[in-house]
């Protein structure tokens, strides 16, 4: 890695595991800073086999069955958009009100023309759950107030069951429909090449499906710094011993974008003579490339 200025990545390389599409504007972003990006996922979003959950549910939705939809995932959104156009409807039509996990995922959202009654101030679903306004014995109606507010949440496969188990403590009536797959796609022969070959600075970790994969299919590097997109993601990376080294303060390319700087800035620093060499130690072991396997485990 050669000799940088706080704002420029010259010489750095970073692996951005996510879709071309997902993972294009902080490409630009980074690249625009002098890095080496490397974009190759390891997961991707399969449809359900049996979509009539998902479609009972919006219908549901259309009759006023729920008070909120809470969704935690952009990837979710594709899925309740064409629930809907398979009834002649929009998201945008639904009598119901619409929470956004994140930035991201509210962006996403109001694209479809809904308009985002709530976002928790921490994007995660512990945050949605603890946060979500609106508790039984909240409305005029005293007959409504012995009713929990019930709450759709749309997610996927390996899903944890945090948002749910938040939202039934705290009096809501969650209800988990599984609108979308979570695969294992094989990572780029260049992105294992430059893995294995220690070329990888930072590698950028946007779910714990995301983390997991890395860890099966690559192998944890004590030498890659990682940036997670929020700390579910970062407690999923060290559960699998993936390096963290810094939490994007914002579930967005911004946010993103900042936490790959800082981390690039605090190896700077670390590089001072006094400070010593950072490279890897001669017993610090790198795991060889895997096959791609899924675990059983959930996603946040």
């Amino acid at each position: 890695m050669t000799e940088l200025s706080p704002d420029r990545l010259d010489g750095v390389t970073v692996l951005i595991p996510r879709s071309p599409s997902r993972a294009a504007a902080l490409k630009d972003r980074l690249e625009a800073r002098g890095a080496r990006v490397i974009v190759s996922a390891v997961i991707s979003r399969a449809p359900i086999e049996d979509t009539a959950p998902v479609d009972d549910a919006v219908t549901r939705l259309r009759e006023g069955g729920f008070r909120w939809v809470a969704v935690t995932s952009v990837n979710a959104i594709d899925e309740l958009v064409a629930a809907a156009a398979r009834q002649a409807t929009t998201l945008a039509e639904m009598p119901v009100r619409w929470a956004a996990v994140g930035r991201a995922t509210a962006r996403a959202l109001e694209a479809t023309g809904v308009e985002v009654a709530f976002r928790p101030t921490e994007a995660s679903g512990a945050a949605l759950a603890a946060e979500l306004p609106g508790e039984p014995g909240d409305h005029a109606d005293q007959a409504e107030a012995t009713v929990a507010p019930s709450v759709l949440l749309p997610l996927g496969d390996l899903a944890t069951p945090t948002a749910a188990v938040g939202l039934r403590e705290r009096g809501f009536d969650p209800h988990v429909v599984t609108v979308y797959r979570t695969v294992a796609h094989p990572v780029s022969r260049e992105a294992a090449e430059a893995w294995q070959a220690g070329d990888v600075d930072v590698v950028v970790l946007t779910s714990g499906s995301v983390a997991r994969e890395v860890a099966s299919q690559l192998g944890p590097h004590a030498c890659v710094a990682g940036v997670t997109i929020g700390e579910p993601t970062a407690r999923a990376a060290r559960d699998v011993h993936v390096r963290v080294d810094e939490v994007a303060a914002s579930a967005d390319d911004d946010g993103l974008e900042a936490a790959v700087l800082d981390v690039i800035a605090a190896r700077l620093a670390a590089d001072t003579p006094e400070h010593g060499d950072t490279a890897l130690a001669p017993e610090d072991e790198v795991l060889p490339v895997r096959t791609p396997h899924l675990t059983p485990q959930e996603e946040q």
